[in-house]
């Protein structure tokens, strides 16, 4: 993988460790020479993590809405910049860019991007790698939603594999290299599965 786009907070949190491991996860990119595709922002762990790459000389593309963000949460020292319509332009965007995709805590804007590009997996638009970087068990509550979701019967249990979670910068990237996509079956239950 040389592209992934991180899904993270505009604000830091209330745990160092967010930071700390959103700039371990930049140091794992600098290794593997792998560049951040993010939302452009230089506040919280989206600014944090490119901050650091950038002043280790990797590569950082911030993809941005016109108009819709003051002017000043813009990383003014990205590699590249792109500028779109709208919100779904930018999501776009960045999913075309990127090989995968992980993401860090952070709020709805965080859960939205990283459901979304599960939906796409989940329907087979993308077969890209999805990962979780669970700092501090932050993610521990979204998984056995998750479960749950699988055991009231609104999702095969093979949909879980679409989402690989670790609590190691490194580890991630190791599983989205390695990964291969699940077979999935059939989404709706009611349909008749039709012989192969």
């Amino acid at each position: 993988m040389k592209k992934i786009c991180v899904y993270s907070g505009s604000n830091p949190g209330n745990r160092p460790e967010y930071k700390e491991l959103a700039i371990r996860l930049g140091q794992v990119f600098l290794q593997h020479e792998i560049e951040l595709i993010y939302g452009g922002s230089k506040l919280g762990l989206m600014g944090a993590m490119a901050y650091h790459i950038l002043d280790n000389g990797g590569k950082v593309t911030g993809v941005m809405p016109r108009g819709l963000f003051p002017t000043e949460l813009v990383h003014e020292r990205l590699t590249r910049f792109i500028e779109v319509r709208d919100m779904h332009e930018r999501k776009k965007t960045m999913a075309d860019l990127a090989d995968g995709f992980i993401a860090l805590p952070g709020g709805i804007g965080t859960y939205e991007e990283l459901f979304e590009t599960l939906s796409w997996a989940q329907l087979g638009i993308h077969n890209k790698p999805i990962g979780a970087l669970n700092v501090a068990g932050f993610f521990d509550p979204l998984v056995s939603l998750l479960q749950n979701t699988v055991y009231e019967g609104f999702m095969r249990e093979s949909n879980m594999q679409l989402l690989l979670v670790a609590t190691n910068p490194q580890d991630l990237v190791d599983q989205m290299n390695n990964y291969i996509p699940p077979v999935l079956g059939t989404k709706w239950r009611e349909l008749p599965v039709t012989p192969t």
